[in-house]
């Protein structure tokens, strides 16, 4: 099974990953709902970081160090660069505080110094502005932000044409790398009996508020 599709399998087992009736916050329903903060404990961490990792390897993506903005990014870039170290690849990484310290060693980058070319995660990209602020951090540090990778890009509209993340790769010229998509979501569904009202609905979804794929 390609990775991807494992990834949904494994957030749906997770209750990360959810089928119902849920309102957006631009007021859309949606018949799911992915909420990353639930991969709470540390073998579900630990696995998602996995994820991450064969979606980086697969990507090609050249970078020198890893940033994660406050909060969600956080604990992602700590298991991220764990994961990517087990593989054979050690890097160092850093999260920025929302407030700058003004004692001990200051600032307010924790962790190695921004240097290089610099890969943000995160967990979905919904109005761009943790990519935004560090992509301000970054390029105020003298490094360069080279691409962003996500856990689930949801090929939505936003107020434009454009989605979320079309919009960063348009706004930064920077690849957005997924580890999974909402075409690998439909395409978890589709043939499986018990979630055949689920998929009916997501299409659905789709056709009325979905992006197609970006280069």
């Amino acid at each position: 099974m390609d990775f991807r599709q494992e990834f949904i399998e494994f957030a749906v087992g997770q209750d990360v990953l959810r089928f119902g009736e849920f309102e957006t916050k631009a007021g859309r329903l949606s018949p799911y709902f992915f909420n990353a903060g639930l991969f709470n404990d540390g073998a579900a961490l630990g696995r998602l970081a996995e994820f991450y990792a064969k979606a980086i390897g697969v990507s090609g993506i050249r970078f020198d160090g890893l940033f994660g903005p406050a909060y969600k990014g956080i604990p992602l870039v700590a298991v991220i660069a764990v994961a990517l170290a087990r593989a054979g690849r050690n890097l160092p990484f850093s999260f920025n505080r929302k407030e700058a310290k003004d004692h001990g060693e200051g600032g307010n980058i924790v962790g190695a110094p921004l240097a290089g070319r610099v890969l943000i995660v995160d967990d979905v990209i919904s109005a761009g502005t943790s990519v935004r602020e560090s992509v301000d951090l970054i390029t105020a540090a003298g490094a360069t932000p080279c691409g962003v990778v996500i856990a689930l890009d949801r090929m939505e509209r936003g107020r434009g044409a454009l989605s979320a993340v079309q919009e960063v790769k348009r706004d930064y010229d920077i690849p957005v790398i997924a580890v999974a998509s909402l075409d690998d979501l439909l395409g978890f569904l589709h043939g499986r009996p018990d979630f055949t009202q689920s998929e009916v609905a997501v299409e659905r979804y789709r056709q009325e508020y979905g992006v197609a794929r970006s280069s």
